[in-house]
C-alpha cells in the first residue's frame, strides 16, 4: 500500500483560485455549500442558472450575481457542474459545450458523466475535480465553524499545466485544506463512490436499519422503542467511528454490545452479502448501474418515484418524524433548511 499524501493549506498556493472567474452551474446542496464557502473566501464567483427559476431566487437572496448558464460559462475561466448527474450531459451539450474555449478548466466534484464518457470535453480545457466527502449542506456547515470536509482532488486531463495546483487551491477555498485533501482518479472516485453509496453508507445501512425496524416491530416491541434502537442510536455511533474508527466505538460501548457485535454482526453480513456487494461492483464498473440509471431519469422515473413512495410512507418515517418533533435535540441548529439551502 502507498503511503497517503494530504495536502493541508500549508502545502497549497491559497490565493491562486482568488485569481479566477468560477461560475457555478447549480445551485442544489453541492452549489450551496461551495459557492457560499468560495465567496466568503474571497473568490470571484457567478452561478449559472435558470434566471427566474427557484435556485436563481435562492442564490441572489444570498447575494450573488446570477447569469444565464451559457454566459456564465463565457465569463468563467473555472465552469463547476454541479446539476444533477442525470441531467449534466444534456446540459452540457446544449448549454455549456458550445461556449468553451481553449486556457479553460471544466470541474466536476463527482466523476460519473467523465468517467463514463457522457461528457467529452474539447481539446485544450482541462477537466478536474474536487469532490467534498460529504454534502454540500456540511460542507457549509463545517466551513462556518472553522473546520473543513476532506476533499478528492483529481485531474483528467492537464492542458494549461497547472489543472492540480488549481484543483488543491479550489479545495482549500471551500474549507477541505482545514481537514485534508487526497489526490485520486476519476475512475477510483466514480466507482468507489458509487459502491460505498449503494452497498453500505446509503443503500446498505438504510436496508439494515429497516429490516432491524420490521423485525422487532413483528416480534411485537414498540415500534417507538425500534426506532431509538436502530436507527436514532446509529448516529450516536457513527459519530465515534467517524472520529476513532471502529476501535472507538468499540471502547465506548459495553462489553455486552462489543462481544454481540463481533459475534452476531458477520451473521448478519455474512458471504450472502459479500456476493451481493461483488455484484453491486461489477455492474458498476461495467456501467450497467449507470446505463440503467440514466434510462430510469429519461423514461420518467416510474421506478424510482415508486421507491421514493414507498419508502416515506415506511412506519419507521411516520414514528421517526412524531419522535424528532417532540426533542429539542432535532429542532434547534439544523443543517438543512430546504426554504434557504
Amino acid at each position: 500500500m502507498e503511503n497517503l499524501k494530504i495536502y493541508l493549506d500549508k502545502d497549497i498556493n491559497t490565493e491562486l483560485i482568488k485569481s479566477k472567474k468560477i461560475a457555478i452551474i447549480g445551485f442544489g446542496s453541492q452549489g450551496y455549500g461551495q459557492s457560499t464557502c468560495l465567496k466568503d473566501s474571497g473568490c470571484n464567483v457567478v452561478l449559472g442558472l435558470r434566471l427566474g427559476g427557484k435556485s436563481d431566487v435562492k442564490a441572489r437572496d444570498y447575494g450573488f450575481k446570477t447569469m444565464t448558464i451559457e454566459d456564465a460559462v463565457k465569463w468563467a475561466d473555472i465552469v463547476q457542474i454541479l446539476i444533477p448527474d442525470e441531467i449534466q450531459a444534456d446540459v452540457y451539450e446544449h448549454q455549456i459545450r458550445p461556449y468553451l474555449r481553449k486556457g479553460q478548466y471544466l470541474m466536476f466534484s463527482h466523476g460519473f458523466n467523465i468517467h463514463y464518457k457522457k461528457i467529452i470535453a474539447p481539446e485544450g480545457v482541462s477537466v478536474i475535480m474536487v469532490a467534498p466527502k460529504g454534502p454540500g449542506h456540511t460542507v457549509r456547515s463545517e466551513y462556518q465553524l472553522g473546520r473543513g470536509v476532506p476533499c478528492l482532488i483529481a485531474v483528467y486531463s492537464d492542458a494549461a499545466g497547472d489543472a492540480k495546483q488549481i484543483a488543491l487551491s479550489y479545495a482549500s477555498a471551500i474549507g477541505a485544506g482545514r481537514a485534508g485533501i487526497i489526490e485520486t482518479t476519476f475512475k477510483e472516485e466514480t466507482e468507489t463512490d458509487l459502491f460505498g453509496e449503494q452497498a453500505v453508507i446509503c443503500g446498505g445501512v438504510s436496508a439494515l436499519i429497516k429490516t432491524g425496524f420490521e423485525v422487532l416491530v413483528e416480534a411485537g416491541y414498540s415500534p417507538y422503542m425500534a426506532y431509538f434502537e436502530v436507527l436514532h442510536e446509529m448516529k450516536l455511533l457513527v459519530d465515534l467511528i467517524n472520529q476513532g474508527g471502529l476501535a472507538d466505538m468499540r471502547y465506548s460501548i459495553s462489553n455486552t454490545a462489543e462481544y454481540g457485535d463481533m459475534t452476531r454482526g458477520p451473521k448478519v453480513i455474512g458471504e450472502q452479502s459479500r456476493e451481493a456487494m461483488k455484484n453491486l461492483l461489477k455492474d458498476i464498473q461495467s456501467g450497467a448501474f449507470a446505463d440503467e440509471f440514466l434510462n430510469e431519469m429519461k423514461s420518467g422515473c416510474k421506478n424510482f418515484d415508486n421507491l421514493r413512495k414507498e419508502n416515506a410512507n415506511h412506519l419507521i418515517e411516520k414514528v421517526g418524524e412524531e419522535i424528532r418533533s417532540s426533542f429539542k435535540w432535532n429542532n434547534e441548529n439544523k443543517i438543512i433548511d430546504r426554504n434557504k439551502n
